[in-house]
């Protein structure tokens, strides 16, 4: 446990030395253009078949944005960007063709398909899937899930768009730090976006549901018989931590009958804000979990919502509510981006 902690410490003082003050330079002029592209091609065509070497190929303490296109194809690897390579620009050519999956379930800090620790790294056009779950396990007549990871988030100033993220339990670490998720496709049926990050999940412009930020239970398709899910299980730990997750007009789709969330921290907080929420989500809506009794610092917050799981007359009484004063310092971009990184991403939606 010594050891471990001690790695922790290396990691984040690592995290901390590369990214005090850091912003990736441009490639050309003052547009975020990145300085080079890096090809990734199975078929040979590009200048790596792996996408994993493709990132080993990018210098350490690198500062300029750096551009990986990836070509269509099912990617059977896990894929990790340390710390010490920010300014990564992850392109693939559309969520349904390229593809990167493993299938790995040992444990939460080392299971996910795709690690992210610097900050300033960016992805589009990619799914990442961790099919170990996938179905799940049959042990005894009983069907067994476990922790398997699609991804794991560490960096700060780390966006995603347009990207698809497939697991059971746990498919995604939100683990700390500004993260925007735009048009993103996110599947589990059990704590599968958790963590302590300060993230916003939405699609600007988004009333039609087909555009929208899709989150998708699917418990009662693989794991009948647990009797409810949890989509989130956010960490935030104490009335000073900025953490939170915003889901801004997303479409909650899927079957089985599930949580909004449960409280991963004594400080958890949750706003779903003018989103779809079928009949799937039960009436409490959310799980004070470890922290009965201390519900008065949960932040869970449903704001305009619609559909047939919105009603919010059989929540738990200790459910939030905010003004609209309050919470526009949540759903407005300037909650992940008061210093403006996202207009300095080489990439818009």
């Amino acid at each position: 446990m010594q050891c471990l902690f001690a790695l922790i410490f290396i990691v984040l003082l690592l995290h901390s030395s590369v990214s005090e003050g850091f912003e990736c330079k441009s490639g050309a002029g003052n547009q975020p253009k990145p300085a080079n592209t890096i090809r990734v091609d199975q078929s040979g065509r590009g200048d790596f078949s792996s996408v994993q070497k493709a990132i080993d190929s990018v210098p350490s303490g690198n500062d300029r944005w750096r551009r990986i296109h990836v070509s269509p194809g099912i990617y059977r690897e896990k894929v990790t960007i340390p710390v010490d390579k920010p300014c990564i620009y992850l392109e693939g050519t559309h969520r349904m063709l390229t593809i990167i999956e493993w299938n790995d379930h040992n444990e939460t800090s080392n299971s996910a398909t795709f690690s992210s620790f610097p900050d300033n790294i960016v992805a589009t056009g990619i799914s990442f899937k961790n099919f170990y779950d996938i179905p799940p396990a049959v042990v005894n007549g009983k069907i067994e899930v476990a922790p398997a990871l699609a991804a794991r988030i560490y960096g700060d100033k780390s966006a995603f768009y347009n990207c698809a993220f497939f697991g059971l339990q746990d498919t995604l670490w939100d683990v700390e730090g500004r993260h925007y998720f735009y048009h993103c496709y996110i599947e589990g049926a059990i704590d599968f976006i958790f963590g302590s990050g300060q993230s916003i999940y939405e699609v600007l412009h988004c009333f039609v549901l087909l555009q929208s930020c899709v989150v998708n239970l699917t418990l009662g398709k693989y794991a009948t018989e647990y009797p409810y899910g949890y989509i989130t299980a956010q960490g935030r730990n104490s009335s000073e931590d900025p953490s939170g997750f915003v889901f801004k007009y997303c479409a909650f789709v899927g079957s089985g009958k599930t949580y909004l969330g449960r409280a991963y921290g004594p400080y958890s907080r949750v706003i779903i804000y003018k989103s779809a929420l079928p009949d799937m989500i039960v009436p409490a809506g959310w799980d004070a979990w470890d922290y009965v009794h201390h519900e008065e610092n949960l932040m869970y917050v449903e704001h305009d919502c619609w559909g047939a799981g919105a009603s919010t007359s059989g929540r738990v009484p200790w459910m939030t509510k905010l003004s609209e004063a309050q919470l526009s310092q949540f759903v407005n971009l300037s909650y992940i981006d008061k210093d403006g990184w996202i207009e300095k991403l080489p990439i818009k939606p």
